[in-house]
């Protein structure tokens, strides 16, 4: 986001401002600042008034977003009990939402200041949170994560992050290697028990509340019925924040207790777990190596590209655990830490 948007020079803000205004939610007329930054195209603005009272005012323009489904899935999170934003007042047509404020505390800088133990409390919260979530899953209310959008998500990795990225051909024989490596990602994730999946269930979408193990959840609009072990991975292997593999295990196994105790479908033994859970991170990771890709060539959101080895080093570990998945080995040695890192010129 433009953090130096001009009010008078900006359409959509403009309109959002006379919106929120009309909101009467409180009384006066409320100034707006920059609230946060977002991968897509949707923008935050914090609405101040003049008794001090605040909330959040959603931006996103309706050829691009639609705000629909963030109003169903936040209905959905309030009914499992959990903390979500509360829509105040809407104009889905325009793309305006207007949310109650949950604060400046983010899960991702207070994991990043943590000690052992505080980082310990945030993941069990968010570990309850997200058994919660599921517990409360049912088929027919959210789209399908089914085969065709796996593939259009894997996709984007050999022509964002390959291509365009690295500048690679990959030959016919290694393109025959990819594809066997990602119809096993694919038939393991279509395999796996489905329930609600947030989709991009990590510490930066999450704000601390009052309750240090009760997270408040954000940016779940994408919500799919999906593999069980999509959220899990992406909270343990997450975009902004690496753990050491004991810890994560640790948490991991967590999970899995938890989840079985409060009688979801998971797999009865963990080894099984464990496989399906690897499997599904290769699969977001390859994804998100495209995405981050795509937001700098196509959206010209370059920052992305500072996480990229990240993911390099999650994918290129799991593909050389597993027989199915060694063909991408070599594929990924094409790709050095440093040609992710700073791009291929053309």
């Amino acid at each position: 986001m433009n953090m130096t948007t001009d009010l008078t020079t900006d359409p959509r803000l403009l309109a959002g401002t006379e919106f929120t205004a009309n909101s009467q939610i409180y009384p006066g007329t409320p100034t707006l600042a920059p609230a946060s930054a977002d991968a897509s195209f949707r923008r935050y603005f914090r609405a101040t008034w003049p008794g001090g009272e605040t909330a959040i005012l959603m931006d996103a323009p309706p050829d691009k977003e639609d705000v629909r489904p963030f109003m169903q899935i936040a209905q959905l999170m309030a009914d499992a009990g959990l903390v979500a934003p509360k829509v105040l007042a809407a104009d889905p047509d325009n793309g305006f939402l207007l949310l109650n404020d949950l604060g400046h505390q983010g899960y991702l800088k207070s994991l990043h200041n943590a000690d052992a133990r505080t980082a310990d409390t945030l993941m069990r919260g968010a570990v309850n949170a997200l058994v919660a979530w599921q517990k409360h899953s049912r088929p027919g209310i959210l789209p399908v994560y089914d085969e065709a959008l796996l593939q259009r998500e894997l996709d984007l990795f050999p022509e964002w992050c390959i291509g365009r990225h690295a500048g690679i051909e990959l030959s016919d024989k290694e393109q025959v290697w990819l594809k066997g490596v990602m119809d096993a990602l694919i038939k393991s994730a279509l395999d796996q028990p489905q329930v609600f999946v947030h989709r991009d269930y990590m510490p930066r979408n999450m704000m601390l509340t009052g309750d240090p193990s009760t997270p408040a959840i954000l940016d779940f609009q994408d919500a799919v019925y999906g593999p069980m072990t999509y959220d899990v991975v992406s909270l343990f292997r997450d975009a902004f924040i690496s753990w050491d593999e004991e810890r994560e295990l640790d948490w991991v196994i967590r999970y899995w207790e938890a989840a079985r105790k409060a009688g979801l479908p998971v797999h009865a033994d963990f080894g099984d777990f464990w496989r399906a859970y690897e499997f599904m991170g290769l699969q977001r990771h390859l994804k998100v190596l495209g995405i981050f890709c795509r937001l700098n060539y196509r959206d010209g959101k370059s920052h992305y590209l500072e996480d990229l080895p990240r993911f390099f080093n999650y994918a290129y570990r799991t593909a050389e655990r597993y027989a199915e998945l060694r063909p991408l080995v070599p594929i990924l040695e094409r790709l050095s830490p440093r040609d992710l890192q700073i791009g291929y010129t053309f």
